[in-house]
Order: C-alpha cells, then structure tokens, then sequence
C-alpha cells in the first residue's frame, strides 16, 4: 500500500469490505461534524438540483432566450446537475458511515465523473470570461448561438478526454479509505505525477490565468470609457444646445446606458469567477498534496482535510444559481413562474392596473360630483 512504502502505478484498494478508515490510523471528523456536512450537502444537492434546473428550463422553453450567452449558461447549470446527482449522494452516505457501500468500478466511475463535470464546468466559465473580453474590451461579438454549440460540443469532448484516464486505470485512484470519495492518490511514478499536474493545471492555473487577466483588461476599459463618457457628458453647456449638440447628448446616453448594462452583467461573471476561486483553490493545492507529499497524504487527519476540501468543492454547484437570483431579474421571475399556484404570492396590484380589473370601485360619482 502506499502508505506503508510501495509505490502502485494503478488503482489500489484499501477498503476491504467491513473495514472503516479508523482502521488505517486515520483520524475522522466527529460524527456531529460528519453528518452536518451530509446533512448540508444533501441541501445543497437539492437546492443545486432545482437552481441551475431552472436555468435549463427558461433556455430550453423560450426561444428568444437561447443567445450564445444563455446557452454557455445553461451548459453551465447542467454540468452542475449532473456533478450534484452522480457525485454528492454517495460522497454524503460515506460521509455518514465512513464507508464505502458502492464497489471498486462504481469509485473509478465516481472518480472520473467529478472531474468530467467540474473540468466542463471551468471550460464553460472559461469561454464567457473570453466572450466579455471580446465584446467589451475588443469590441468584437464574434459568439453566436451556432459557433457557441459548437464551442460547447468541443469542451464536451475535451472534458472527458482529460478526465478518461481515471475510468480507464491508467492513473492511482483510492477506493475510499483516506477521503469520502474516490481520489487521486499519493504516487512516485512520474506518469501519475504528470498526469496530476495536467489535470490540475486545466482545472484550475489555466482558467484562473485567463479569466483573471480577461477581467483585469475588462475593469481597465470600463473604467477608462466611464470616465471619457461622464467627462464629455460635464463639457456640453445644456443652456446652450444646437441640434447637432443634442444629437451628440442622445448618442452619450445611449453609450452611458449600454455601458450600465454591460457593466452590470460583467459584475454577475466576476462574482461566479469569485465563487469559482474561493472554492477551487483549497481543492488544488490539496490534490497538489495528496499526490507529491507522502507526509501529508499518509497523515492521521488527511480524511478530515479530505471531506472539507471536498465539501467545499461541491459548494460551487449551489453557489451559481444563488448569484442568479440574486443578479438576475428574469431568474427570480422565472422561479416564480415555475412555482405551482399554492405556493406563489400575489404580486402587489399597481393602482393603474386595478381601476381596469374593478372600474366600479374607483369611478362613484357622488352627487356632488360631476360624471366626465
């Protein structure tokens, strides 16, 4: 076994059927803390679950909804989906006994659909940390919904190539015994090695690189056009205005307003970059770890490491579809709309739309009142 001085190119299996990680010198969490974790997990699958289902329905029954953007987003959404079904279920059962219960292949299985979904997940955030940086700083809308398909059918493709290694056993994965999910474990092989490296490289020192220097250059233009804008906005004398200077105060509002708007939606892509960071960086230094330091993966508290680094990593599926109600107007009236009518509230009834449902309970005409 590899923590006893071997070295395995290939899967090991150290949870023969019965055995609990208390029997390899592991320290686990306390079972209070083990099932609130599960108990949380299991919540964020369902709001997961429901959240980024949304997304799915709103771009699949609106037609005028599914612009490039929309489709990136709903891939987005169902990434997680899948991330939420196929993975956090059984990662919160083991969380609870501290056991496997599923068997060699289905954690080989596991193994490879975590990062499947997760590497498809950063792909998709990838491209429309791209996508903004053309339009806004470029000036260039290139994306349409047809190369967008096409653009998400090749990160499809991608995603699984690099993720097939782990289903096909050609690097050193763990049944369960030292985390509450399949990982990738210590080795001295330089192909496990290297194979690490690229996986964490793709999953998260790329896409952060990119996307931190895409929003780098979108915050310096929006910041710089901000500022052109406002300053030829104070130079125009109001009191003074030709046709020509009206035109050119018409055109300034246009462009001050379209560039609220892209604004606002860059803001929404910078906070999902945000969550994506804070939740993935723990991860990858953790598999950094687990796969070049024997101390630290051979430690007695590698498996309370384990399930709060994973722990963390899942929240990220719960994390978009909160940013999108909170950011997103359509979002909320949509969830609104898929609410069944038991649930709903009654939205308040402006004044205007009122005298049109009950015109009786607004025009009386006293006596002392003229019918006009």
């Amino acid at each position: 076994m590899a923590c006893n001085g071997t070295s395995v190119a290939t899967f090991e299996y150290l949870l023969p059927n019965g055995t609990h990680a208390s029997d390899f010198g592991l320290v686990t969490p306390a079972a209070p803390l083990r099932i609130s974790l599960a108990i949380v997990m299991m919540l964020m699958i369902v709001v997961g679950f429901l959240g980024n289902a949304v997304v799915c329905v709103i771009v699949y029954q609106r037609p005028a909804m599914r612009s490039a953007i929309n489709l990136l987003l709903a891939t987005l959404a169902f990434s997680d989906i899948m991330l939420s079904l196929c993975c956090m279920p059984f990662t919160a059962v083991s969380l609870i006994t501290v056991h496997w219960h599923f068997g060699d292949y289905f954690c080989r299985l596991s193994a490879m659909l975590y990062w499947f979904f997760v590497l498809e997940g950063v792909a998709i955030l990838l491209i429309i940390s791209v996508d903004r940086f053309l339009i806004i700083v470029q000036r260039q809308d290139k994306l349409n919904p047809r190369r967008a398909k096409v653009i998400i059918a090749t990160s499809w493709a991608l995603s699984f190539c690099v993720s097939a290694p782990s289903l096909a056993g050609w690097t050193f994965v763990e049944v369960p015994a030292r985390a509450p999910q399949c990982v990738l474990g210590y080795s001295e092989f330089l192909a496990n090695r290297a194979y690490v490296v690229t996986l964490v490289v793709a999953v998260f020192f790329v896409p952060f690189s990119v996307m931190l220097c895409s929003y780098l250059c979108i915050l310096h233009t929006v910041r710089k056009n901000a500022i052109r804008v406002h300053s030829q906005c104070d130079s125009l004398d109001l009191g003074h205005l030709t046709r020509a200077g009206l035109r050119r105060l018409q055109r300034q509002q246009q462009v001050s307003m379209d560039l609220s708007f892209k604004t606002k939606a860059f803001t929404t892509i910078l906070i999902l970059f945000v969550g994506f960071s804070l939740c993935w960086l723990p991860h990858t230094v953790y598999s950094l770890l687990s796969v070049f330091s024997r101390r630290f993966y051979c430690s007695s508290s590698f498996y309370t490491t384990s399930s709060c680094v994973l722990w963390l990593s899942y929240l990220k599926s719960v994390f978009n579809p909160i940013v999108y109600c909170w950011r997103i107007k359509k979002f909320r009236e949509a969830c609104i709309e898929l609410l069944p009518q038991t649930f709903q509230i009654p939205p308040k009834v402006p004044e205007r739309i009122r005298r049109r449902i009950q015109p009786s309970t607004v025009y009386v005409c006293n006596e002392n009142q003229s019918a006009v």
